[in-house]
């Protein structure tokens, strides 16, 4: 339990745990390092094929083509789906796996030392994923499977094939081990699925049909559009809703600027009418020059003020701070002081008058608002012509709208028509030529690629983030640590923690640290500020110590403690055997109050108990449960005493940063 407030205490976290920090750190760095030098190497290879259109790219047959709303819910799938379920098909994995074994059973062994190494490192490999599978098939927990059904699952897991929403492009990509490999995989499944793909060519061609259909949709198509034609020529538009749209914004854009004017002309109205008033309530003449001066009265008073003070101080050197004399001085002082604030520092000396440039220039925009309101009136006059106008232009488009907009949807059903059948004629003509020629839809427009680059693992770039990633990981595995770590390590959160006071940290001591020699005796005269001694005057005290496991400090604090109440003038024993007296104050020794049931006899005569806390060492839990049976058998606990609290961070670090510090 350690207390986070400043950078310092950040410092302080970070070398408690320096060692599970540096740990991870360097357990992240072997692994990363080694997984970039072992992992095995991995190539891919692409290509992409063209869907060009096609009948045979569609999931029903053209028959069916003109009955939408019985064969709605598969016109929407996506054609392609069917495409690369083909190409992933286990017949087509299955006929690259034979002819994947042929070659490699017909390919020399690998030249070089280190390829022959490997070569037959992963000889040893297989034979033994052999014995293992072999194993596991005899006791019936996997099944009998052939060399090419294997070899054909491992290439289906490393062969994928996808496509852009909308787009008629398949993307093919491979992994595998070594790229002229992967390239051969690649080029024989295309070969391999261009094969398979114009066996499944060959039916019949509706060609004339559609041909007679697109011929006299067009005919119809002509007559309603000469008819729209003629209606739009009447009104002298393009189109009737472009005509529409247009009247209606000019008239909103007219509307607005008209709005616009009036606002100008009721705010230039009311701008000419404060002018106006503003006019009247300006001065004709204005101060241009004022000289200023030091006021001799306030000087005389800051004067007689610091004449004052002075005196103060030399009263102070021979009275002190409560004597008469000091305070009569105090009391001019806080007279002068007042009437020094009362008293203007500066007064007016002379002052210089001439026009006031202001009213002059209120005068210049009151005739040039004038004359803007004159213009913004005729303004509104032409817009208001010009808006009616508009709007029975608008009147007689909208009388003529519900002929043009029948006229419209009979064309857009009819060119919707056409486009259909056109579609159906294309892909009839398309199927006639496949069926003539026997050639597939696919087109290849990237070849499979020899990519030399490994895609995984990137070496290079494990090895540079190899190092930030190890500082993230010990950094996290520091936050981990903190959060599981329930060591006191200061008494920054005790009270909060226990509702016990805190009442002194007593720091570690080393020798030859005077320093630390002197925060020590600061604590433990922090701790003799705790102890109640009007109570030891008149009565005495029975000032109990107690641990909850030996050797956290309790007799080292009792003799220190010790020495100093008898350098302040108190009587003192260690020992508990004779009620306190007056001026005497006794302490007890009691540590290890969870293996020592003495401690509580020595405590039940104490009339302040205080546990003591080995920083690092003693656990939440631990002085939980020692509050628990304090509190049990004596009804209280009045204080806690950190004791041998350390500061992990090491002084030529804290030296380095107040050194930063001071170049900055």
């Amino acid at each position: 339990m350690i207390e986070i407030r400043t950078f310092r205490d950040l410092l302080r976290l970070f070398f408690i745990f320096f060692r599970e920090f540096k740990l991870a750190v360097i357990a992240t760095l072997v692994v990363v390092l080694l997984g970039a030098f072992l992992l095995p190497t991995s190539y891919e290879s692409s290509a992409r094929l063209l869907i060009k259109p096609g009948r045979e790219t569609s999931t029903l047959p053209i028959e069916m083509a003109d009955r939408q709303a019985i064969v709605m819910p598969g016109a929407m799938r996506d054609p392609i789906l069917d495409e690369e379920r083909m190409l992933t098909g286990r017949p087509i994995s299955r006929q690259v796996a034979e002819r994947y074994l042929e070659q490699l059973a017909n390919a020399p062994k690998p030249d070089g030392f280190f390829a022959a190494i490997k070569y037959g490192v992963g000889q040893v490999a297989n034979g033994a994923v052999e014995l293992v599978r072999g194993f596991l098939q005899l006791i019936g927990l996997t099944e009998k499977q052939t060399p090419v059904d294997r070899l054909a699952t491992k290439l289906e897991k490393k062969f994928s094939v996808t496509h852009a929403s909308g787009s008629s492009v398949m993307e093919i990509s491979f992994r595998w081990s070594d790229p002229v490999v992967a390239q051969a995989v690649v080029q024989s499944w295309v070969e391999l699925y261009m094969q398979e793909r114009t066996r499944a060519l060959g039916r019949k061609s509706l060609y004339d049909f559609y041909l007679t259909q697109s011929q006299a949709s067009e005919k119809e198509i002509l007559g309603y559009k000469q008819q729209l034609a003629d209606k739009l020529n009447e009104l002298g538009a393009v189109s009737i809703d472009e005509h529409l749209q247009d009247l209606a914004e000019r008239i909103n854009q007219l509307r607005s600027d008209r709005f616009y004017t009036s606002r100008l002309i009721s705010s230039t109205e009311g701008s000419l009418a404060t002018l106006a008033q503003q006019i009247q309530g300006l001065p004709k003449e204005v101060s241009t020059v004022r000289e200023l001066s030091l006021n001799p009265v306030h000087q005389n008073l800051m004067r007689m003020l610091n004449d004052k003070r002075a005196e103060r101080q030399d009263l102070l050197r021979t009275f002190t701070e409560n004597a008469p004399p000091v305070k009569s001085i105090d009391e001019n002082i806080l007279y002068l002081e007042q009437m020094v604030k009362a008293e203007a520092a500066t007064v007016q000396a002379s002052q210089n008058l001439a026009p006031n440039p202001i009213a002059e220039r209120l005068r210049s925009n009151l005739m040039d608002q004038q004359a803007d309101l004159a213009r913004l009136k005729a303004q509104l006059l032409r817009q208001d012509g010009h808006l009616e106008k508009l709007e029975q232009d608008r009147a007689r488009a909208l009388a003529a709208e519900p002929e043009l907009a029948r006229l419209q949807r009979v064309l857009t059903a009819a060119e919707r028509n056409f486009a259909l059948y056109n579609e159906s004629l294309e892909k009839a003509r398309i199927d006639r030529e496949l069926d003539d020629s026997r050639i597939s839809n696919i087109a290849i427009i990237e070849h499979a690629t020899l990519n030399p680059s490994r895609v995984f693992p990137k070496s290079l770039l494990m090895i540079f983030l190899a190092l930030p990633l190890s500082v993230l990981v010990g950094l996290l595995v520091l936050y981990l640590c903190y959060l599981l770590d329930q060591r006191i390590h200061d008494g920054g959160r005790i009270e909060e923690r226990f509702s016990v006071p805190l009442w002194t940290t007593l720091p570690e001591i080393e020798e030859g640290k005077p320093g630390q020699n002197t925060a020590f005796l600061a604590a433990l005269y922090r701790l003799y500020g705790q102890l109640p001694l009007e109570r030891i005057e008149q009565q005495g005290l029975t000032f109990g110590l107690t641990s909850a496991r030996r050797g956290e400090g309790v007799s080292f604090i009792v003799e220190h403690l010790a020495k100093l109440l008898a350098e302040r003038g108190l009587k003192v024993r260690v020992d508990g055997e004779q009620p306190c007296q007056a001026g005497e104050v006794v302490l007890l020794d009691a540590s290890g109050l969870l293996s020592n049931p003495q401690a509580f006899v020595q405590l039940r005569h104490a009339d302040l108990i205080a546990l003591v806390v080995e920083a690092q060492k003693s656990t939440v839990p631990t002085v939980e449960h020692a509050l628990g049976v304090l509190s049990t058998a004596f009804g209280k606990v009045d204080g806690v005493i950190i004791n041998r609290r350390r500061f992990e961070v090491p002084t030529r670090v804290l030296q380095l940063i107040a050194t930063a510090r001071g170049a900055v």
